[in-house]
Parts: structure tokens; sequence; C-alpha cells
């Protein structure tokens, strides 16, 4: 089987595995098969491009599934004109998706390896509404406040100084939970000066760890 043709078969299962979990995002799908995931994965794990796994990146840190990803970027419920901000880059992967859904899109790294090669990749696909920044993203930024907010590392407890990251309404989606033990993927809404909050589901990711790395 050819790359391509591989590649549009691992789309398609991610598809109806999305389907099968409640999400139909005409949208949200487009901006997927527009984004080539294998871009953002390190070429020994070609292979694992659609598959619903994480896969290991620089700087020891890893992709999430592809599964995983979609359902948070879905659980944003983006809009065109939302300001977004993304604690933890990563490969860039995420904040190319979902660039091609909203207005603006801040994304924040503590390793300055992976926010220069999610700009290289960002610009390669000509995606100039991301700005990419190493920085410690424990505060937020001072852009905000934001329309939405996505984490991809675990807060201890309830971020409840990012309600005024938010705008009225704003969304946040974050894990929470004991850095060193199963965490819960929430749904944060801003209304008045708090949080209403729905739990998504349980997972596993590291802790936010304080200050930017110096030497990586």
């Amino acid at each position: 089987m050819s790359e391509a043709s591989s590649d549009r078969e691992g789309f398609a299962a991610l598809m109806l595995r999305m389907r099968a979990r409640g999400i139909s995002s005409k949208s949200l799908f487009e901006a997927i098969e527009n984004t080539p995931r294998a871009s953002f994965v390190p070429a020994e794990f070609r292979d694992a491009v659609w598959s619903n796994r994480t896969v290991p990146i620089e700087c020891g840190e890893a992709l999430e599934a592809c599964d995983f990803q979609v359902a948070m970027i879905a659980a944003l419920d983006l809009q065109p004109d939302n300001r977004v901000l993304e604690i933890g880059t990563g490969s860039g992967y995420t904040a190319a998706v979902m660039a091609r859904l909203c207005q603006k899109i801040l994304t924040l790294d503590r390793y300055n390896t992976l926010v220069q090669q999610a700009r290289q990749r960002h610009e390669h696909l000509g995606l100039s509404n991301i700005v990419a920044r190493q920085a410690d993203g424990r505060e937020g930024a001072p852009e905000g406040p934001f329309d939405r907010i996505i984490v991809w590392a675990a807060f201890e407890e309830l971020p409840r100084k990012f309600v005024d990251q938010l705008t009225s309404g704003g969304i946040m989606v974050a894990p929470i939970g004991p850095g060193d033990g199963v965490q819960t993927m929430t749904h944060l809404t801003k209304v008045g000066s708090r949080f209403e909050k729905v739990e998504l589901e349980t997972v596993r990711l590291q802790p936010l760890a304080p200050g930017v790395a110096e030497a990586i």
C-alpha cells in the first residue's frame, strides 16, 4: 500500500472512531484532513501516525494519541472569531489544526526546541495566525483574556486563577489531578467569576512544570 493510501485509510478510520464518540463536526474533520499529521510525527514512528497511541517526540515529550487530541479540540467548540491560548505546544500539531478553526492562537511551551520546530512546521503550512513562544504557561499569558484555553499538562487542583484569563462564557479544557497519578480532563466554562465544571475522561499526563528549559 502506498503512503498516500495508508494515510487516507488512517484518516478515515479516525473519523469513524470519532463519530462513534458522538463527534461529527464537518469543519473539524476538514481541518484535520488539511493538516498533514505525518509532518508532525518523527520519521521512525510514521507507521503510528493515525494509531490511537502516544508517540515520543523531542525533549522527552510526547504527541498524544490522535483520538484524544481530536476529542479535546472538539470539546473547545471553537468559533471562527475565537482567540485561543494553548499551553503545551509539543509538536505543534494541535495548534495547526485549531488554527484552521479560529482567528488566532498563542501556543506556549517550556522547551525552545519544540517551539522552534513547531514554528517551522506552521510556516511550511502557511499558517500565519499562530504565535509560538517559549514561556512558563502556569500563569497564562498577558495577551488575555482568551475565548478558549487548552492545556496538555496537569494542574494539581482547579486552576481558579485562569478565570481572569477567559472572556465571559469562555471555555477551558485541562487535566486536573495529581502529577504522578490519574487525572481528569475537565471542561470549564466561565460563568461570572467562577467555573462551571464538566468532567470528560480520565488521563495520565505530565504535571505542568514550572519555568522554562534553559538548555533545550
